[in-house]
């Protein structure tokens, strides 16, 4: 027999998908859901969980579970696509503003990333990315100048991978990924609209020319409700011997 925290979950995640409850409205409480189906707040706390796991909906602390859009845009890790062509897959309004942008000594720390000398000259860059007037994710970017010479404020805005495969007429290969989930600090809190969200997701982009030249690493600190990280995974064919 199904365990009920699932049947639970398969009833509200269908409802949810019916529109029973829409996108951006606070599910019933844990107390509530519980008189609702006669069973334990333990038994509600797994299938929200699992709603939760599942992409439904996002638990904000002090507000409760909030239905989340299941139309938002999917954002591939295994790909490589800048912001402005997300962006025009996009169906709402989507922009960037460029937050700070210099020119300055890699140091230490940065130097490490890009695997440099700690006195290269590298690009250092914020970047806001506004989701249908939201501002969702904050990109921290930084370019050694060398493989990127000519690079100004205004090319960020529109897009850098646009700039050096248009202009520079360089090609852009692959990317090393790396995730985390963290509590947001000041400058998140700051640049962002994130209240009542006490998470974010950090992804950290080591980007690479054709030539295996390492030329920009990115930290990338997103909104948790607003994308859903996907990737294809495709177990190899192996022959097990007797």
């Amino acid at each position: 027999m199904q365990k009920k925290y699932l049947l639970i979950y398969e009833e509200i995640s269908k409802q949810i998908q019916e529109g029973h409850y829409p996108p951006k409205t606070i599910l019933p409480s844990e107390n509530e859901f519980a008189d609702m189906y006669q069973t334990s707040r333990e038994t509600i706390r797994k299938a929200l969980n699992l709603l939760a796991q599942n992409g439904f909906i996002q638990k904000i602390r002090g507000k409760g579970s909030l239905v989340l859009d299941l139309k938002r845009h999917q954002f591939p890790i295994s790909g490589l696509i800048s912001f402005k062509e997300l962006a025009e897959n996009m169906g709402g309004k989507a922009k960037t503003t460029v937050e700070e942008f210099t020119l300055e000594i890699a140091g230490r720390e940065i130097a490490k990333e890009l695997n440099v000398a700690d006195e290269e000259k590298v690009w250092k860059i914020k970047r806001v990315r506004h989701i249908d007037e939201e501002r969702v994710i904050l990109d921290k970017d930084f370019l050694v100048e060398t493989h990127v010479p000519g690079l100004s404020a205004e090319k960020c805005e529109n897009s850098i991978f646009e700039y050096i495969e248009g202009q520079l007429e360089k090609k852009i290969s692959f990317a090393k990924k790396e995730f985390t989930v963290e509590e947001p600090n000041a400058e998140d809190r700051k640049l962002l609209d994130m209240e009542g969200f006490h998470a974010i997701v950090i992804v950290k982009n080591y980007i690479y020319f054709d030539d295996a030249t390492l030329f920009q690493y990115t930290e990338s600190r997103h909104r948790p409700d607003k994308f859903r990280f996907v990737d294809f995974a495709r177990r190899m064919d192996t022959q097990q011997s007797l």
